[in-house]
């Protein structure tokens, strides 16, 4: 009876172990909702409760334990690795983030404004690219995420291209000018709260903060979506837009980029 017991709670076990590592993730990858619900509110909830962390804090570890500090690449490899095989964030992550550092690349900016910082991913993959004489100003209204990602700047070393702003984008818009002494960004990154994408851009078209040849990159634009942001985008006289294909982070759910330039 014991023995019996014994094998039906280790097989109950090894089921409930191969639905969570491997089943569950592999049917919720294909359907947006159901990732975004698995990821975000179950495992995340189970794991902050189980090892008394927080996700942010357990990528931070990540990157601690398997990037070398000082390579940027190897930050942003240690993050990849960690939400592909440990735990999903949402990061911009490996797939769009070729297409980022591509659009950076071309664009080639002295100054690049990025809405939602998160953990520093997307922060380390732009300013790793950047020439010595650019700065990139990142804002970031959650005080704990701003926390973990001054850390992953620092264990990457560009700490002295970056600055880090934590606030509402909507407050802290109009004061960039102010504080940092920019007069137009010549590239802006949208990857943070998606009901903010269309407000930001419209007030920082108010603030003068657009030039003509300004790229804005904005993240998400179909998972979750933006579809005000989208249509004004697209139909406004003053952008030339671009869509760019992909997936969202670590999974095979369509989303993409939309690389607007601002003509004036």
């Amino acid at each position: 009876m014991l023995l019996t017991l014994l094998y039906s709670c280790t097989g109950g076990a090894a089921v409930l172990y191969a639905l969570y590592r491997w089943i569950i993730p592999f049917i919720v990858q294909y359907h947006a909702g159901l990732a975004l619900i698995w990821h975000d509110k179950f495992v995340e909830g189970m794991l902050d409760m189980l090892t008394r962390s927080t996700r942010p804090q357990r990528l931070l570890a990540a990157v601690q334990k398997n990037a070398t500090r000082g390579d940027p690449r190897s930050v942003v490899r240690a993050i990849d690795q960690f939400c592909r095989h440990k735990e999903w964030a949402m990061n911009v992550g490996d797939e769009k983030g070729c297409i980022l550092d591509s659009v950076v690349s071309e664009a080639n900016p002295t100054y690049v404004l990025e809405l939602g910082t998160y953990c520093g991913y997307s922060t380390v993959r732009i300013a790793s690219l950047l020439s010595p004489n650019s700065k990139l100003i990142t804002v970031e209204f959650n005080p704990e995420y701003a926390k973990i990602a001054r850390q992953v700047i620092a264990w990457a070393g560009l700490q002295d291209k970056i600055n880090l702003v934590e606030g509402a984008s909507g407050d802290l818009i109009p004061k960039m000018q102010e504080m940092f002494g920019v007069k137009t960004f010549d590239l802006v990154f949208l990857d943070h709260w998606k009901d903010r994408y269309l407000p930001d851009t419209k007030l920082m078209e108010k603030c003068g903060l657009l030039r003509k040849g300004s790229i804005l990159l904005a993240d998400n634009v179909i998972c979750p979506g933006t579809p005000d942001y989208l249509e004004y985008i697209r139909n406004s006289p003053q952008y030339e837009s671009q869509y760019f294909k992909s997936h969202l982070e670590y999974t095979k759910v369509e989303d993409g980029l939309e690389k607007s330039v601002f003509l004036g």
